[in-house]
């Protein structure tokens, strides 16, 4: 006699079939969808509110948040930048670009979330590609399958991997996997990645401009830029500073005291005090600020008394009733009024030439300005402008404090590494120390959490345990079994079934689901759950084929001016080498006995 079904294993495949239908087919956020998931499992009684909101406390997501913070650091010191702009250089080739680029991101998103990472990466590869004349879409794709396999390599890469390492800890009673517990399966993995971007993946990703080659019409504006007396670019030539083939902007003309030298050869050497006038568009000259040795120049009367740190791009439109229109912008005294400084006036979309202090400003005039990060919150209603718009991620670096920050995220691995503190204590004190350091501005560090993504992650939990609870794992584990039979054939079906999850959904929401299933078939098979687990852990990551299934891919998507097809075909290969290789070094490193 069969036993009988229980409703709250009914209930809950009813919502795990919902949540991926609504993940896949609607584009409502990921976070609603599993916070409304997460409540109706509370009101239906499946679940407890305790053992619902248990994803809320649990490490693996702490530390993902406080990992975020102190990625916020190394952005705001321009450290992973600094690094990149050392190690890229100028490669006489794609393959020889595509290993200059790898490598340092694999290295880095080892010990760094892997989605910021890419985030700092776009903009300056952007501007890369343009310099040494390789196609944007021949790099992005790269970057962003570097950044997935890098983070598998450690415990901290990826928030996967500590989401997972935090479902054996409260699940299962396990102590905390160590660093690098998995490199020896993922490192292999990195390197078949590595070879196969190198070989068969150039071949395979079209050559197209990204959607900054793609602009037209952009709004044009020219910027004056000091060489600072003792910094890193004096003595060296144009090109050497990489001054030369910038995308978007260019190096109009150089004034050295009273000589204007108006036509810039690329074996000019910099001088101290050399003012640089730049011409190119908005997001072109958000890139031009945070070169380490240039500083906007300012004539006394438009000085602006706020830190560097704390200044901010932002564009405005005059309306006519405006005080300042009709007058120049020196009689307007617009710094005086508003406490900005503007940089360069664009009119009609074209950048108005001359001398700033000596423009009559007129209504409809865009005008770039430096200026608090308040100012666009304090002016978006002032009736002088027509709109005011911060440039997104205008903030200038604080690359004075890029060792320390290093030195900080350093410290930081070796205490997680060598067992002096759990990786979660790491991660708080490493934050802290940003924070108290002056790398990060503690509004900054508020704002640098990812709040939807830890929605996601811990509203995840709550149907991984509706899963357990309920018996539906189980009974799942056990129609995986009837259709493959061995530990083998069921490690395959474990991985493959978290791929067409994450590729379908998020990666994260993918291994909170296939958890609780394949901790139920190792333990049918009377087999270690080790093998199953890092399964998970890989094939959650290992999202090469659609846009949607990591965020690093999406991320690049606009940017390559990608198409969604050229996932699949160079993808898929991919995802099938990796695959292969995966379940071999699991099964080698991970026994099921």
């Amino acid at each position: 006699m069969s036993s009988p079904v229980n409703p709250d294993a009914i209930l809950t495949a009813i919502t795990v079939v919902s949540v991926l239908g609504l993940l896949a087919a609607t584009r409502l956020p990921a976070d609603v969808v599993l916070l409304a998931a997460m409540a109706f499992l509370i009101l239906t009684g499946v679940l407890s509110s305790q053992e619902a909101v248990a994803g809320f406390s649990n490490t693996g997501v702490l530390t993902v948040a406080v990992l975020y913070v102190v990625v916020a650091g190394l952005r705001e010191t321009g450290a992973v930048s600094w690094v990149a702009q050392r190690l890229l250089g100028r490669p006489r080739g794609t393959r020889t670009a595509l290993a200059r680029l790898m490598l340092p991101t694999i290295a880095f998103s080892a010990f760094l979330n892997n989605t910021p990472i890419v985030a700092m990466m776009i903009p300056a590869l952007q501007e890369w590609a343009r310099r040494i004349g390789i196609p944007v879409s021949k790099l992005l794709l790269p970057l962003s399958y570097a950044a997935i396999v890098g983070g598998l390599c450690t415990l901290i890469g990826t928030s996967t991997n500590l989401v997972v390492n935090g479902l054996l800890m409260s699940r299962l009673g396990q102590d905390s996997l160590g660093l690098f517990a998995i490199s020896a399966v993922a490192l292999p993995l990195a390197a078949l990645t590595f070879i196969y971007m190198l070989t068969v993946g150039t071949w395979l990703i079209p050559a197209r401009g990204g959607a900054i080659e793609q602009l037209e019409n952009a709004r044009e504006y020219s910027i004056e830029m000091r060489v600072e007396p003792h910094g890193p670019l004096v003595g060296k030539s144009i090109a050497q500073a990489g001054l030369r083939n910038m995308p978007n902007i260019y190096l109009a003309e150089i004034q050295r005291g009273p000589r204007l030298i108006g036509a810039v050869e690329p074996d000019e050497v910099l001088q101290a005090g050399d003012l640089l006038v730049f011409v190119g568009v908005t997001g072109s000259i958000k890139e031009m600020r945070r070169i380490h040795g240039l500083s906007v120049q300012q004539n006394q009367s438009f000085r602006l008394d706020i830190r560097h740190s704390q200044r901010r791009l932002i564009e405005v439109v005059l309306a006519s009733g405006a005080p300042v229109v009709g007058q120049t912008i020196r009689d307007g005294r617009f710094r005086s009024r508003y406490n900005a400084v503007i940089l360069s006036v664009s009119r009609n979309g074209i950048r108005l030439p001359g001398k700033l202090g000596d423009i009559v400003l007129q209504p409809g005039d865009t005008l770039l300005v430096e200026a608090a990060a308040r100012f666009a919150q304090r002016n978006r209603y002032n009736r002088d402008f027509l709109l005011v718009a911060e440039v997104a991620d205008s903030r200038p670096p604080n690359t004075a404090r890029a060792p320390l920050a290093l030195l900080i995220l350093a410290a930081m691995v070796a205490s997680g590494a060598f067992g002096w503190l759990s990786f979660f204590e790491a991660g708080l004190l490493a934050a802290g120390l940003m924070v108290i350091s002056r790398c990060l501005p503690l509004s900054v560090a508020r704002s640098a959490i990812d709040l939807p993504l830890l929605l996601v992650i811990a509203a995840s939990f709550a149907l991984g345990a509706a899963m357990d609870n309920s018996g539906l794992a189980r009974s799942i584990a056990s129609a995986l079994l009837g259709a493959t039979g061995g530990p083998l054939a069921a490690l395959v079906s474990v991985y493959f079934l978290t791929v067409l999850f994450t590729e379908l959904i998020t990666n994260n929401a993918a291994a909170v689901l296939m958890f609780p299933i394949a901790v139920s078939t190792a333990a049918a098979l009377q087999v270690s759950h080790m093998p199953f687990v890092v399964a998970i852990m890989v094939g959650a990551s290992a999202s090469f084929i659609t846009p949607i299934g990591y965020q690093t891919n999406l991320m690049v998507y606009g940017p390559g001016g990608y198409r969604f097809s050229d996932y699949v075909r160079v993808g898929l290969p991919l995802s099938l080498l990796v695959a292969a290789a995966a379940v071999a070094l699991i099964v080698q490193f991970f026994p099921f006995s």
